[in-house]
């Protein structure tokens, strides 16, 4: 039998370092009872913060009912080491409004909005 890679466990602010290289993430949502994992931009603000640029209308149903929503990003680092990581909250529709920047872009231009949560739960681990 092969002996599994060792996981470490990764802190909170490696976790949010790693959250913040990724413009693009797996947005974790419930639909119709079932979970789903849809794609979008992301951008974390302020390192307790994420935004999420979406026109998908499962995210924006979620938001406004306030919805625990999940972000979920995996890379591999220099060491060629698989790691994920996960931050959940509470999510709303954000008042934020106008072009953001070069990764959330202009959300209206292309029918959706901007979504919000603060990072309740930040999880991750590195194999």
């Amino acid at each position: 039998m092969e002996d599994l890679p060792a996981v470490s466990v990764l802190d909170r602010d490696d976790c949010v370092d790693r959250l913040s290289a990724a413009p693009l993430a797996r947005i974790l949502v419930s639909v119709r009872c079932l979970p789903t994992a849809l794609p979008a931009r992301i951008r974390v603000v302020n390192r307790n913060k994420i935004l999420i640029a979406s026109s998908d209308t499962s995210i924006l149903l979620a938001a406004q009912r306030h919805d625990v929503l999940t972000v979920q990003v995996d890379g591999v680092d220099e060491h060629n080491h698989t790691w994920s990581v996960v931050a959940s909250g509470i999510a709303e529709v954000s008042s934020d409004t106008g072009p953001m920047d070069d990764v959330l872009g202009d959300a209206s231009s292309y029918g959706g909005q901007l979504v919000s949560f603060p990072m309740s739960v930040v999880v991750g681990q590195r194999h």
